[in-house]
């Protein structure tokens, strides 16, 4: 039987092993004469031993570690009628105990439950948490695309971009299309400056035409 099924119940005396639970109570066996019963929750209270604490001089102890101070220990179990040898038996036992809390009740019922625990073979432990395995997350920058390589291209494309073209490198690198964009358009530039030197000349027949011509008189 395991330790984290023994309970206590409120009203009932001795231990029992919890079997199930339901809404309105609970089927539990006694560990004194074996029988089996539904325990109403409505009159009845419930108590895990491994969720018992018991009052210290210092912070408040889970009941195991009194049980098993009682298991290792030499000391005769004392009468449990005996108000006087229970609180001497504690105080070589577990000398630790707050006396002032701890009640002779108290005490005489932790004998008791040592007792029956021992009768039934129980091993007096609490259950063990098992811990749950933490996966590692997987980080982001594992499965982007490494950034060496972007920033190369990056900077390959700005040293291009920011280099200076003089000279004859200029000349070469002028694009074909330019070039011959312009020998088109010469032409039509030369047409432009035509015209410009045909207006001088109207403009200069008009001058000459408005002059009085000098006529010569017979004598």
């Amino acid at each position: 039987m395991e330790y984290n099924k023994v309970i206590a119940v409120t009203g009932l005396p001795g231990l029992y092993e919890l079997l199930s639970s339901k809404a309105d109570g609970a089927i539990v066996r006694s560990l004194d004469d074996k029988s089996t019963r539904f325990v109403s929750s409505r009159i009845h209270n419930f108590s895990h031993l491994e969720s018992i604490e018991i009052y210290t001089v210092r912070d408040n102890v889970n009941l195991v570690d009194v049980l098993k101070a009682m298991e290792s220990s030499s000391e005769k179990l004392p009468d449990e009628k005996d108000n006087a040898a229970l609180k001497t038996y504690f105080s070589k036992v577990y000398p630790d105990l707050d006396f002032d809390r701890v009640y002779s009740s108290d005490l005489k019922k932790m004998v008791k439950w040592f007792t029956v625990l021992k009768n039934n073979d129980v091993e007096i432990k609490l259950t063990e948490v098992e811990e749950e395995a933490v996966e590692e997350p997987v980080e982001a920058e594992a499965a982007a695309p490494a950034p060496a390589a972007k920033t190369a291209g990056k900077t390959k494309k700005t040293e291009a971009e920011e280099e200076p073209v003089t000279g004859k490198a200029a000349k070469a690198k002028k694009p074909a299309t330019t070039k011959k964009k312009e020998e088109e358009e010469a032409p039509a530039k030369e047409a432009r400056k035509k015209p410009a030197a045909k207006a001088s000349a109207a403009k200069a027949g008009k001058e000459a035409a408005g002059k009085p011509k000098k006529t010569t008189k017979k004598k």
